[in-house]
């Protein structure tokens, strides 16, 4: 449960019904919760946050790109109502009657900086971002999902819930059973780049969470049409910077070799991360940094380097 009254003040007449305003109280659940001070790389006692301000998007759980992603990925792939069914068992709730809210925690610029200088493994700023950055971001969903269940709305995250599993899919290789990335494009909050990575308005250094709820929100506007529209190498071949950056030869011009990125990860760097900084997490995030889709959407023609 929620144990800062910061955040109790929330009851069933707060929630907006099916309205635009919707959007605006989870948004607003999201950003106090990121303003306050859970939201910590935890260095030498110090309260320097592991996010900047979050970006926040929504999607209808009948949107077709679900179903067309459990037909690409797998059988194993949860639907926002399979995941919200399987929570709850003895509702009967339409796919329509669902709502995906999906959030960005963009990397701080000092964090960015320090692991744009980095050559091998990660820098201890991201590192600890890996860390205790994504326990904050397991705790913020959970955040939600509170706020969202005391207004009367029952709510899952996927990613926190005890179904959630590492998967093998025939077309793949490594997956799970949901897929962050997966419902922030569903949601209009970025496409995906050579690396895999989701290249969002506030670039593609950053970790993304999401939260299935039966509540009605407008769902956010997808520009785009195209999972590689924001990425220059998918546009004009123009940049391909995240193959240089790659300190495990995992991507090429054919894409991301997820198994030989997973292998560096848990033999490489995240021995490094232990050895240098006396913490366990697996970290890397190279080739999220020092490409010109860092921290923005980039330009064609223009973000070049």
């Amino acid at each position: 449960m929620i144990n800062d009254k910061l955040f109790r003040e929330v009851t069933m007449e707060d929630m907006p019904k099916a309205k635009p305003d919707s959007a605006a109280w989870v948004r607003d659940c999201i950003g106090k919760y990121v303003a306050s001070g859970e939201n910590s790389l935890q260095i030498d006692g110090s309260h320097e946050p592991a996010w900047e301000e979050p970006l926040v998007g929504f999607s209808r759980g009948d949107d077709p790109l679900y179903q067309r992603f459990k037909e690409d990925i797998g059988p194993f792939f949860w639907t926002p109502q399979e995941i919200f069914a399987a929570t709850f068992p003895g509702l009967e709730v339409a796919p329509e009657a669902l709502t995906v809210i999906s959030w960005i925690l963009p990397q701080t610029k000092q964090t960015r900086l320090d692991n744009s200088r980095e050559r091998a493994v990660s820098a201890e700023r991201w590192a600890r971002s890996r860390k205790f950055g994504e326990e904050f971001n397991v705790t913020l969903r959970n955040h939600v999902v509170d706020c969202l269940r005391e207004a009367g709305r029952e709510a899952v995250a996927p990613m926190n819930a005890l179904g959630w599993k590492w998967e093998k899919s025939d077309r793949y290789g490594l997956a799970s059973s949901w897929s962050e990335r997966h419902a922030a494009y569903a949601s209009g909050l970025g496409t995906f780049g050579l690396c895999d990575g989701l290249i969002t308005p506030r670039g593609k250094a950053m970790r993304c969470g999401s939260v299935v709820a039966r509540v009605a929100v407008p769902p956010s506007e997808r520009p785009y049409d195209d999972h590689h529209a924001y990425c220059l190498f998918y546009f004009d071949g123009s940049c391909g910077k995240c193959i240089k950056r790659c300190p495990a030869d995992a991507i090429s011009p054919e894409g991301h070799d997820k198994e030989k990125c997973a292998a560096y990860v848990h033999d490489v760097s995240s021995k490094a991360i232990r050895e240098r900084f006396g913490f366990e997490t697996s970290g890397c995030g190279l080739c999220q940094v020092g490409v010109p889709c860092e921290a923005k959407i980039p330009v064609p023609g223009r973000d070049r380097r």
